[in-house]
């Protein structure tokens, strides 16, 4: 019975091997310097299925927000993409599979054998009533902070170890002429910088339940991250809003700014791009008050119902899923594979960190990158970030964000 049923999820989800023809449209934000780590993959793909054209559909913009407004016109519009990418988590479940927009993989994973390569807590993520909906390629660690260790020699400093002590180092860079210790950027990058603060100000335990409802976000608690994070914002630079975030690691590398706190994609910019050596050009720590807590994303791919080119894109999929195709992609694209399988050997000094981390630390969930909230709240929670930044008015933000987290059901 069991050689049965797995006979026919095969027939059900397109045979893999098969020589292909026809189109794959990939869709995402992977553009510059991440560009490459998609073109591996993508060369990988043709190499398996030379008679299929790949289009190469990247909307460029900083974590994903222009794709997903383009995303947003093109799934209600009656146009999917053949496969999109997407954060794991709420950003697609809390989207477009509560939508009925996606078909359930649940037989690819089985079919594959990843329900025992991928951990049981991710694949609860990409899951919506017991079926699963998205292929994990990587995982991301979000609170992460970057610095130059012959910098910080230099100035006689060390990487802060909690959000008070960070304070402190500011206003000891600012004494010795450095107008900026904190290198920032635009818009997303200052949320990002916010849900590192909230981690390191409330702890994993109340930081999770504020997605979940048990913590509201006008709590005295969630109040007093509003206002450790304004005083992080006062060592930061006043042009961040016309930075991006590449723009804003440039500060740190060329002595302008001590410290840059963004996701470890910035890895794979400093490695890929500007050739330098983990642990010598760059270093990093935990975001503060962070510590042994990994704040983790994923990238993932799903497969949209009515799409043209279904068993082209069960094929990406399983390259994605597969061993060879996350030890390809994210050694570039400065992440680790999301299978617990992985070859260690084929990552850097950073890289291998993060997976030591990843095996032993307690695992949070990124706000901004789609993992604990679905769009409805992250898309207005930078109205709730602009109302902060004009007023400084931490009350007003906590109201602010709870005002929305109880229009769109946060956590029910």
């Amino acid at each position: 019975m069991k050689k049965l049923f797995l006979t026919l999820a095969a027939l059900a989800l397109g045979t893999a091997g098969l020589a292909q023809s026809g189109k794959l449209e990939i869709f995402s934000w992977w553009a510059g310097d991440e560009g490459p780590a998609l073109q591996a993959l993508i060369d990988l793909y043709k190499k398996r299925y030379p008679n299929v054209e790949v289009i190469n559909a990247t909307v460029t913009g900083g974590s994903g927000v222009n794709a997903r407004a383009v995303l947003k016109t093109r799934m209600l519009g009656g146009d999917p993409p053949d496969s999109f990418q997407v954060h794991a988590g709420q950003e697609l479940i809390g989207t477009w599979v509560v939508a009925d927009r996606m078909e359930d993989l649940t037989p690819l994973f089985n079919q594959e054998g990843w329900m025992t390569k991928f951990p049981k807590g991710l694949i609860d993520l990409l899951s919506y009533k017991g079926k699963i909906y998205s292929v994990p390629v990587n995982i991301h660690r979000s609170n992460v902070m970057w610095y130059v260790p012959a910098k910080l020699r230099e100035w006689g400093v060390q990487p802060p170890k909690t959000w008070a002590e960070f304070l402190t180092v500011c206003q000891t860079l600012k004494s010795k002429g450095l107008e900026a210790p904190l290198a920032l950027g635009e818009n997303w990058t200052q949320q990002h910088l916010w849900e590192s603060v909230a981690l390191g100000v409330l702890g994993a335990a109340d930081y999770a339940n504020l997605w979940i409802g048990k913590l509201r976000f006008n709590d005295p608690k969630a109040v007093a991250v509003w206002n450790t994070f304004g005083r992080v914002l006062d060592c930061a630079n006043k042009d961040a809003s016309g930075l991006s975030w590449q723009q804003a690691i440039d500060r740190v590398l060329e002595g302008r700014a001590a410290f840059n706190i963004m996701g470890d994609w910035a890895a794979g910019y400093m490695t890929t791009t500007k050739g330098l050596k983990p642990g010598e050009g760059f270093g990093w720590a935990p975001a503060p008050g962070t510590a042994g807590v990994f704040m983790m994303l994923s990238d993932s791919f799903g497969l949209p119902k009515g799409v043209k080119n279904r068993t082209n894109v069960l094929n990406w999929l399983r390259l994605l899923g597969s061993k060879e195709g996350q030890d390809t992609f994210n050694p570039l694209k400065g992440s680790i594979a999301a299978r617990t399988d992985s070859d260690p050997s084929k990552y850097n000094a950073y890289l291998q960190s993060a997976m030591r981390d990843w095996k032993s630390n307690r695992i949070v969930g990124s706000l901004v990158h789609g993992a604990v909230a679905p769009e409805s709240f992250m898309s207005q929670f930078g109205t709730v970030m602009e109302i902060y930044l004009s007023s400084r008015n931490a009350q007003a933000a906590a109201n602010a964000a709870q005002a929305i987290a109880t229009q769109v059901r946060l956590g029910q």
